[in-house]
């Protein structure tokens, strides 16, 4: 099922760490206990990818895909190219698949197997995506999921799984809010929301912004 996409979470969001984030703290504590490492310079690379880096670079990219129809055509085209011409490339993001939400589809993105993510555009995954819950119930019971994300999709809506894998990770355009024809590629981005990117929930109303 990797890389593909499954139509049709009980979802308990797991704080736990997993064995390699486990892993990877024991190591920076030890280091950091040896003067091998600077907490601060560590801290500074966290707060980097989550606030900087992304998920402002995925904004900028719905953004631009919502304001121009032809930067849109080439994201569904060929994503990787159409993200990279905007200066996002890097750690876990060389290759990409944009799906786009309409009244009739609605995608979610999940990593069955592990925990793949589109760093540098969406920052640093959330804590519950890497969660055994979400990633084996996002598969089986997605409308359930969605749910507990507070998103009820119409009985019509038809949703999509992407599965992402190593070689492949997927970035979600949601729907662009009504009343906002005018507004600038800027003004859109602060509409655009991490969990929007990844299908667990939509762009933010003009009205809440």
């Amino acid at each position: 099922m990797s890389g593909h996409a499954h139509d049709h979470h009980d979802h308990h969001h797991d704080n736990h760490l997993d064995p390699m984030d486990a892993r990877v703290r024991a190591l920076e504590t030890i280091l950091t206990r040896k003067g091998l490492v600077d907490p601060a310079a560590i801290d500074a690379i966290v707060e980097t990818y989550e606030t900087k880096v992304g998920p402002r670079n995925g904004a900028a990219v719905v953004a631009k895909a919502w304001a121009d129809p032809a930067y849109a055509d080439w994201l569904k085209r060929d994503a990787t190219a159409a993200i990279a011409e905007l200066g996002f490339t890097g750690r876990q993001g060389e290759h990409m698949q944009a799906v786009f939400n309409t009244p009739d589809t609605h995608n979610l993105v999940v990593c069955t197997l592990c925990s793949c993510y589109p760093w540098s555009v969406l920052g640093l995954p959330p804590v519950w995506y890497k969660s055994p819950p979400y990633r084996s119930r996002a598969v089986i019971d997605p409308r359930g999921v969605l749910a507990e994300f507070g998103l009820v999709l119409d009985p019509q809506t038809k949703v999509r799984v992407w599965d992402s894998t190593a070689e492949l990770r997927y970035l979600v355009i949601p729907m662009r809010p009504a009343g906002t024809e005018s507004w600038s590629e800027e003004r859109l981005a602060g509409l655009v929301t991490r969990d929007s990117m990844i299908g667990t929930g939509v762009a933010t109303a003009p009205e809440a912004a």
